[in-house]
């Protein structure tokens, strides 16, 4: 569904991503884990449009080359980024973040009015909350708010970029149980960013780890989960060699 190729992206003279591929088969959940500062971000956003890539770099998505695709064409493809940091309109109820979601949809009303029904049944809280301005919901419900809004895009691929940061372990075990239903329950398929590797790679179908801008691994999440120098490195675990 989504394949980066050869991905190089540069922030003035600084570059950022060497040379990174991935692929997304449709139906997975794929992750891509590493430190801060590894370029995981930059790589979604360079699958969204969002930023120049250099010369050479080729990115499709299901079957469609939008490598220098502008992000709005590319949301009406089918691809929704729910941001680090999440990004809400603070000052919107709740209901009018989700609409904001579904901007791109105006001319199916009766798809969209669909759509924000299952993304409530999905969220109960937020149809609770639904007449309440963004600013004023807890760190978890705005999260919350962050991939519903995404959903309502109606999306084939769903990224998520360090969906648990900031939120309690209860509430970001809840996260992680949404993104799980909706990948086996709905068949959507997603690539997460999350700086809790553990989590991650516990849903990931496959998983890619990403150190100083470049690709070093890719497995399945399983396998990396068992790797010594993921478990070293990522999870903060002590392995004692025999």
């Amino acid at each position: 569904m989504l394949k980066l190729e050869n991905v190089s992206v540069a922030y003035g003279n600084i570059e950022v991503l060497h040379g990174v591929s991935i692929e997304v088969q449709e139906g997975e959940i794929v992750t891509i884990i590493g430190a801060n500062g590894a370029g995981k971000t930059t790589t979604l956003r360079s699958a969204e449009g969002l930023l120049p890539k250099k010369k050479g770099s080729r990115i499709t998505f299901d079957g469609t080359d939008i490598t220098n695709m502008g992000t709005e064409k590319i949301v009406a493809l089918g691809m929704a980024l729910s941001p680090e940091g999440r990004h809400i309109f603070p000052d919107l109820t709740v209901k009018d973040n989700l609409e904001m979601g579904a901007f791109l949809r105006a001319k199916e009303k009766e798809k969209v009015a669909a759509d924000l029904k299952r993304v409530y049944g999905m969220f109960p809280r937020l149809e609770e909350r639904k007449n309440q301005l963004g600013k004023t919901l807890s760190g978890g419900e705005q999260q919350m708010l962050a991939i519903a809004r995404a959903l309502m895009s109606n999306p084939k691929l769903l990224m998520l970029d360090e969906p648990s940061t900031g939120l309690a372990p209860l509430v970001v075990k809840e996260i992680f149980r949404i993104i799980k239903d909706l990948n086996q329950k709905e068949g959507l398929t997603v690539l997460l960013v999350e700086q809790n590797a553990k989590m991650a790679l516990g849903v990931a179908d496959r998983g890619y780890v990403l150190k100083n801008g470049e690709i070093v691994m890719s497995n399945t999440g399983e396998n990396l989960l068992k790797d010594d120098s993921i478990r070293t490195a990522y999870l903060g675990e002590k392995v004692y060699k025999k």
